[in-house]
């Protein structure tokens, strides 16, 4: 590992984001944190850079602001040397599509496509410059099948998982290794963990902490896999969903969703 080089995360403050940031600075990376402002990252920069001894950089401002965007990324290319780039901001939701307001759907398109796709298209030059680099993008679960009430979100990961593993097959032979990790159910904060516990056992099941979600993308997207599904139980539900119609995927799949709402 280049101990001058960073690692980028995006969406680093908070969730798997922070265990990514957390995990990064365990094992000796330097890490460049991009966050939205007022999200605590500094105090998390702080302990990381205190109990790990490397060094850690901090930029708070909106992904969905383009300008913005690519103006910083050009400045940190200026200034630094990147190295591993991780897509990990994202934002989702359930409700019904007549009850979502235009913006909620336009801040998903903006922040998990049109903000993930710019990243990685600004950084590309400069990653493919490095002896060897990574890109780590976080898609989901969801990717795999059409969802009743949540559609923008699931439509924006599976749009993840066909850019990312499109360019893995173009950057064959450079450089940079591309993988996708596709995780399953994550407690990230009170209002999804309390849905996952609603669920019973059957929300439970392929349910990983961020920690362990970290851990197994970082170690196989290092190893330079493409496609990383965290847990058994996961890679098991992948492979019985694919054998079915999508048309009875989405039924059985939309159900629970539909189910779930009933709760609320």
């Amino acid at each position: 590992m280049n101990n001058n080089a960073y690692t980028l995360i995006t969406g680093a403050s908070s969730g798997l984001g922070r265990e990514f940031s957390i995990q990064c600075a365990s094992m000796g990376m330097n890490v460049m944190m991009i966050a939205l402002p007022g999200s605590n990252t500094f105090s998390l920069a702080a302990q990381l850079i205190m109990e790990y001894e490397v060094d850690v950089q901090v930029f708070e401002f909106d992904l969905t602001d383009s300008y913005l965007l690519v103006r910083t990324l050009n400045e940190l290319m200026n200034n630094f040397e990147i190295n591993f780039l991780i897509n990990n901001a994202g934002i989702g939701g359930t409700v019904s599509i007549m009850e979502s307001s235009m913006e909620s759907i336009d801040k998903i398109i903006q922040l998990n496509v049109r903000g993930t796709v710019l990243v990685t298209q600004t950084l590309l030059p400069h990653l493919l410059k490095q002896q060897k680099s990574h890109i780590l993008n976080v898609s989901s679960m969801a990717a795999f099948t059409p969802i009743a009430y949540k559609t923008v979100y699931p439509a924006s990961k599976a749009f993840i998982s066909s850019f990312f593993l499109g360019l893995r097959e173009e950057l064959q032979g450079t450089a940079v290794s591309v993988s996708v990790v596709y995780p399953g159910p994550i407690m990230t904060n009170s209002g999804v963990s309390a849905r996952i516990v609603e669920q019973g056992m059957k929300g439970r099941i392929g349910l990983l902490s961020t920690k362990e979600i970290a851990g197994i993308a970082l170690r196989q997207a290092l190893a330079g896999k493409g496609v990383i599904i965290p847990g058994f139980w996961n890679r098991i539900n992948h492979r019985l969903m694919s054998l079915l119609p999508t048309e009875i995927k989405l039924r059985i799949v939309s159900g629970a969703v539909k189910k779930e709402m009933a709760i609320r």
